[in-house]
């Protein structure tokens, strides 16, 4: 048996880890397991328990690393096993970006798909469901399947697709997929920063502005009483851009480099975080940022994982671990709802140590998919005694203004608020039930 967690460190089981060399493998695996639950695990970047079943058997999916690339017509078919790192290594030198890109490259094509994952242009392309053109799937009767909910696909095949993306891995077992690129020509991404003293200035800029650039995202720190922030947006950088700019880059346009990094301590205090570290660092943070729309060139890695450049960074918040709570609420009256949240985490005694703001777009079909149309804010908060039941009422308050919770975020919620922001949940257990996964796939969260 092997001890795992989510990246949140906290709530550790032992599971047995499988490591099925191809397809064949894994659907013998799934139609042997009988009555014994299964899950299929990706790099486990899930901060909760959405990755893990205590005492039964999870399977990596290393061996599923394939990657052919279309360049004609700009698509890619991968692997479920491949990581984002591996895929962008192979295609930005080729021109190309994927569609959405989430906060870390450490994360499986398999995962991304069953996170429906967002990144920092949902305003514009929503997740990373709206971008996947076809799905391999094991079901729980080891059936192996192709999903796609193009116009004359059987409603049957489209409801399977729309309940795995964002399924968290409990329709079946993704073996690979396909999915659109985007082209670049350079691989610098141009960026724009902005400080605001309050939170009403900062939110007035990203309503009146967001749809002027593909990215944008802001930092808020939620622990001063104004609700300061910084605003970035970004925008890929053409090649004739750079080059106007005196860059040498120019010699290598399409460079995916990726520092190497330092790795975090394997311990920290568990006191190093508290609201007066957390208050510094704040502080420090927004007084090092720079305050120009001029534009300035970061690289694809600073600008969409810059937590990458700090190897296990998850161990600052010491041996209780962490959670990150990540919400979303409509757009109406956002920003007298996010002074409530804030409100409530102040007199909660809640000390989040970065808070990340970003504008979603239009739902999609699927079925559990997070992101709907308003703003979601995510905050790492350190575990302690009295967490647990802040987050509860904090849940209530969620579900009240009529937002829901990331599941692959979540390790707290309970069914009653996740039945009640989840509004197909219904229809996505009729799914599973169609195709013998109810029992079959299961996680500790689930």
């Amino acid at each position: 048996m092997n001890l795992i967690s989510g990246w949140g460190l906290h709530n550790p089981v032992n599971v047995n880890i499988l490591n099925p060399h191809n397809h064949v493998e894994l659907e013998n695996i799934i139609v042997n397991s009988r009555k014994n639950s299964v899950l299929a695990r990706g790099l486990g970047r899930s901060y909760g328990d959405a990755a893990q079943l205590k005492n039964k058997s999870v399977f990596s999916l290393y061996a599923f690393d394939h990657i052919y690339l279309n360049k004609k017509e700009g698509f890619i078919t991968a692997g479920s096993g491949v990581s984002i790192d591996s895929l962008l290594k192979k295609i930005i030198p080729e021109g190309f970006f994927i569609p959405v890109s989430p906060g870390t490259r450490n994360v499986t094509i398999g995962g991304a798909i069953a996170s429906d994952v967002h990144g920092k242009n949902h305003h514009l392309n929503g997740s990373f469901g709206n971008h996947i053109r076809e799905i391999l799937l094991i079901d729980g009767r080891g059936d192996f399947k192709k999903l796609s909910a193009i116009n004359n696909e059987p409603i049957e095949i489209k409801n399977q697709f729309w309940a795995t993306i964002g399924g968290m891995g409990l329709t079946g077992v993704i073996v690979e997929a396909k999915f659109k690129l985007i082209s670049i020509t350079s691989s610098q991404v141009k960026v724009y920063t902005q400080k605001f003293n309050d939170l009403d200035s900062l939110m007035e800029s990203m309503i009146e502005n967001d749809n002027h650039h593909k990215y944008s995202v802001a930092w808020i720190d939620s622990l001063s009483k104004k609700g300061r922030g910084i605003l970035t947006r970004g925008d890929h950088a053409d090649f004739d851009e750079i080059n106007n700019k005196g860059r040498n880059i120019y010699k290598e346009p399409l460079k995916y480099d990726v520092e190497k990094t330092p790795n975090t301590p394997s311990f920290f205090p568990n006191g190093i975080l508290n609201n007066f570290t957390v208050s510094l660092f704040n502080k420090i943070w927004f007084a090092r940022s720079t305050n120009s729309l001029e534009s300035e060139f970061q690289s694809i890695s600073t600008f969409f994982h810059p937590l990458d450049g700090l190897k296990n960074w998850n161990r600052i918040y010491g041996n209780n671990g962490f959670i990150q709570y990540q919400f979303v609420i409509p757009d109406d009256q956002i920003v007298k709802n996010l002074k409530l949240i804030f409100k409530k985490i102040s007199e909660f005694g809640i000390n989040p140590f970065l808070g990340v703001l970003k504008k979603f777009g239009k739902q999609n079909d699927n079925l559990l998919s997070f992101p709907m149309s308003g703003y979601t804010l995510a905050m790492d908060i350190k575990i302690d005694k009295k967490l647990f039941k802040s987050i509860e009422e904090l849940d209530k308050i969620i579900i009240n203004l009529g937002g829901r919770i990331y599941l692959t975020k979540d390790s707290l919620m309970n069914e009653k608020t996740f039945k009640n922001s989840y509004k197909k949940w219904e229809q996505f257990e009729n799914v599973r039930e169609k195709y013998g996964a109810v029992n079959k796939f299961q996680s500790d969260q689930s």
